[in-house]
């Protein structure tokens, strides 16, 4: 019985984290998280949200980013020096004290389980607006009712557990091609933004509705706008403490780790740009100033103005896969907050 007991545990199969998980893989995994369906959103919202802000937006964007940047440096030191899974918790549980490690991470928990949630939710109107430009009228019907989003959302999230739950070479299999494909249909915006410009816009507008885009007037720069507009924006970099969180599997951490932060920092920031010049390119800020005080706009919306309907299309599947892979990341981050509690007891 003695032999037996102790011989027990090295036959068993070895259990824990395995360091499978190259710099693709964990860059992959800062910039599902970081780079959402929001990009279509709050560069362009954000004329409602701080009024005044008008032409300075981009601008607002390159200055929230100098901060993202010192975070994301610090990030990169503290993975290389703790290459472990918990990312955050692991930081402040070592610096401060195990307690307020846990308090501080179980707060970031529970935020991302809720928008695990959410994210599953929010994908479905995007296949629906999908299935209405392709006028099929009756599956977007379909599509809009409440089995259909509860059951479709949560088919997402399941599979997506299904990946991680697998392991963590059918995630990387899995977000790599998600993110480039991801790349690809967004790249559209930025093409088309810096193909067409205001003369094309207000033409189009013309003949749709019969409006004219409003002229601008004096609009000074204004510090407090400013400010607030780039306090916002900053949020749309918060993410890369997910490569953190997979410290625990990456290969080559102590250079891995770093890099990874740095490539998707890097890789997100001049994306938003982009886009967001391209944007403004094509659309007259005192248009979208305008209109966004009356109702919602995106920018598929907007470009659709001068783009033909299957461009359209494009861009809005490139915002449901920019929601979609966000699952993969957000999943992976709270499962390995919780290993890194229970390795600690």
């Amino acid at each position: 019985m003695t032999e037996a007991t102790t011989t027990a545990p090295a036959d068993r199969a070895p259990t824990g984290l395995t360091r499978e998980l190259g710099l693709l893989g964990l860059a992959a995994t800062g910039i599902c998280s970081m780079l959402g369906a929001a990009i279509n959103v709050i560069p362009i919202m954000i004329q409602r949200s701080v009024p005044g802000i008008g032409p300075y937006v981009l601008p607002a964007y390159l200055y929230a980013a100098l901060p993202a940047v010192l975070a994301a440096l610090a990030y990169a030191i503290l993975a290389s020096a703790m290459p472990r899974a918990g990312g955050s918790y692991v930081y402040a549980s070592r610096a401060l004290h195990p307690y307020l490690g846990f308090v501080a991470s179980f707060s970031q928990w529970f935020g991302l389980s809720i928008a695990i949630g959410v994210v599953s939710y929010v994908v479905v109107p995007f296949l629906r607006d999908i299935a209405a430009a392709l006028d099929m009228g009756g599956l977007a019907v379909t599509l809009d009712t409440g089995p259909a989003r509860v059951g479709i959302a949560l088919g997402f999230l399941w599979t997506f557990v299904g990946v991680n739950l697998r392991g963590i070479k059918l995630y990387e299999r899995t977000l790599v091609p998600l993110m480039f494909l991801m790349f690809a249909l967004g790249g559209i915006v930025i093409v088309a933004g810096f193909s067409f410009d205001h003369a094309d816009f207000a033409a189009a507008l013309a003949t749709r509705e019969g409006a004219q885009v409003p002229v601008a007037a004096g609009t000074p720069f204004r510090i407090g706008p400013f400010l607030a507009a780039a306090a916002l924006l900053f949020s749309s970099f918060i993410g890369f403490d997910s490569i953190a969180q997979a410290g625990g599997e990456a290969k080559n951490p102590n250079r891995a780790l770093p890099l990874a932060i740095g490539i998707a920092v890097v890789t997100v920031g001049t994306f938003y740009i982009l886009f967001t010049a391209a944007v403004y390119h094509a659309v007259p800020w005192t248009f979208v100033a305008e209109r966004a005080q009356e109702t919602d706009l995106t920018a598929p919306g907007l470009l659709g103005y001068v783009l033909p309907a299957g461009w359209t299309v494009a861009i809005v599947a490139g915002a449901a896969i920019a929601l979609i892979n966000d699952l993969p990341a957000m999943l992976l981050a709270v499962s390995r907050l919780m290993f890194a509690w229970a390795e600690d007891g």
